[in-house]
């Protein structure tokens, strides 16, 4: 295999290194992703996709192809927090969005996409050893033709949990393994215990709704995402001998844990149709976090930086946000232009986000737990989730827009997730970010276009006329978060905006 030096390897082809590969593509890097499976793994994992993830899909032109809806992206009317449902209707700026697509499809449609962009996608190709120099890495790659060694100046380690790019940079990976083992499967279900609301009606129990059901044995999950393909979950609390990871997983053992948790038995039965078909577990569930997403010239991305219970899909939320965040600021690192900083706010800004995700996935485990202590407190957590503030902060806690970046402006939009803005024109904002490009909204009449003309070459200056408009003025940074944002636009808010792109854009050319 002919070699060359890129710029930047992607260790991991899952949803966020291919995501990460298609935003380096869209500013002219050509990054190199290795992935040690021959083709991509069609196990559904992730069943979709909840929060502010789903807006920024649509802000690169994606969310129209992943679910063949013509519309925008509209917000959830409801949600669910440890099982208890949380109403979003009357959420004001509601950021709970979902698209449901299973991951083997996510994955497909991604690296495509990555492989259109000229993205070199070797499959089949190992990382198996690296060496961190003070002006890149050096990387040994197991492949079917042999063993081959790579230069780059940049790598991102999006090789999941186990992360050998993670372990092998010792960055630190903090936090701890709970004595729960968690089961899921695609099953059979009889039709007559299926229910016309998407839930399922057990003898000897009753009616469970389609999600999370708790009871003092445990978690019960039944959901159904694909007409006449169920899927029933569980989670055991307090298991004194975790099962062997070794050993597989079977239909038998799953229909053993939900009597265990229901106290009846439960006639479950092999999944009908074709696979590929979810069946798995994970015995002691990891949360934990990367001390420093950054090591040098290496990154991690996704699960190599944080691990927690996939309870309430948070996950590709996280991982693909972080994706688009470190995206143009490695390309504008890699394109020469990079201000000072840059790749350091990779860290300060994605972080604490996971944090908050640990924190609110950890949470919902804990009110799943057994115990009537658990219970009474499920009883007034119900309570106040019907209070309309409380829902607003749960929803943006879920959705990671409760946690406002550092951009150094403080007007109340900078460092928020730019509004869902449509343009008297029939534009939208998400219509402008297609290409990862800054933009500029200006609808002072010129006088902010005119401040920003030193930086044409990086900044996409859009004027257009906004009947309820949020600011006179809004720098959008790549990733669809404001940069700056002002209401007038006096001497003042000119200073601060040639601040802004200075400090996200460089220096004016």
């Amino acid at each position: 295999m002919p070699e060359h030096h890129p710029d930047v390897v992607i260790s991991g082809a899952g949803p966020n290194g291919l995501m990460l590969a298609c935003e380096l593509a869209l500013a002219g890097i050509r990054p190199v992703v290795l992935e040690r499976l021959p083709e991509p793994s069609p196990e559904p994992k992730a069943n979709g996709l909840v929060g502010q993830v789903v807006r920024l899909l649509d802000m690169r032109g994606l969310y129209r192809e992943f679910s063949g809806i013509d519309e925008p992206p509209a917000p959830l009317y409801e949600w669910i927090f440890a099982g208890m449902r949380v109403r979003l209707a009357g959420v004001s700026d509601n950021p709970m969005y979902a698209l449901m697509i299973q991951q083997p499809r996510l994955v497909q449609l991604l690296e495509k996409r990555a492989r259109d962009l000229g993205v070199d996608v070797r499959c089949g190709h190992e990382l198996t050893d690296l060496t961190a120099r003070t002006d890149g890495v050096a990387l040994t790659v197991a492949s079917p033709a042999g063993t081959y060694e790579l230069d780059t100046r940049f790598l991102v380690g999006a090789d999941g949990g186990r992360s050998l790019v993670r372990k092998s940079t010792g960055i630190g990976f903090p936090g701890y393994t709970s004595d729960g083992v968690a089961r899921l499967g695609h099953v059979h279900v009889p039709d007559e215990l299926r229910t016309d609301d998407g839930g399922i009606d057990v003898p000897g129990v009753g009616r469970l709704p389609f999600g999370h059901t708790r009871f003092d044995g445990g978690g019960f999950i039944y959901a159904e995402f694909e007409p006449g393909r169920q899927m029933v979950g569980t989670f055991e609390f307090g298991v004194s001998e975790l099962p062997d990871e070794s050993t597989p997983m079977t239909i038998d053992e799953l229909r053993s844990s939900a009597e265990r948790v229901l106290g009846v038995e439960v006639p479950l039965e092999p999944p009908d149709g074709p696979g590929p078909h979810a069946l798995r577990r994970i015995a002691g569930q990891n949360t934990r976090q990367a001390d420093r997403y950054r090591a040098g010239n290496i990154f991690l991305l996704g699960d190599s930086a944080h691990v927690h219970s996939a309870m309430g899909g948070p996950g590709l939320n996280l991982g693909l946000q972080d994706a688009l965040n470190l995206g143009w600021k490695l390309a504008a690192t890699v394109n020469g232009w990079a201000p000072p900083g840059l790749l350091d706010s990779y860290h300060a800004e994605r972080h604490p986000v996971g944090a908050r995700v640990m924190m609110q996935s950890s949470s919902q485990t804990a009110l799943m737990a057994p115990g009537s202590e658990v219970a009474a407190l499920r009883t007034l957590f119900a309570e106040l989730l019907q209070k309309p503030d409380v829902a607003a902060h749960i929803a943006h806690l879920l959705a990671g827009s409760d946690v406002r970046y550092d951009v150094g402006d403080g007007h109340r939009l900078s460092g928020r997730l730019v509004p869902d803005l449509t343009f008297a024109d029939g534009r939208r904002v998400a219509d402008l970010l297609h290409d990862a490009r800054a933009v500029l909204l200006d609808q002072s009449g010129g006088a902010i276009a005119a401040a920003a003309r030193g930086w044409a070459h990086r900044v996409d200056t859009v004027t257009a006329t906004i009947t309820d408009e949020p600011a006179r003025g809004l720098l959008i940074r790549p990733d669809g978060y404001v940069a700056w944002a002002a209401d007038d636009f006096d001497q003042d808010d000119e200073l601060r905006l040639r601040a802004a792109l200075r400090r996200w854009c460089g220096e004016a050319r």
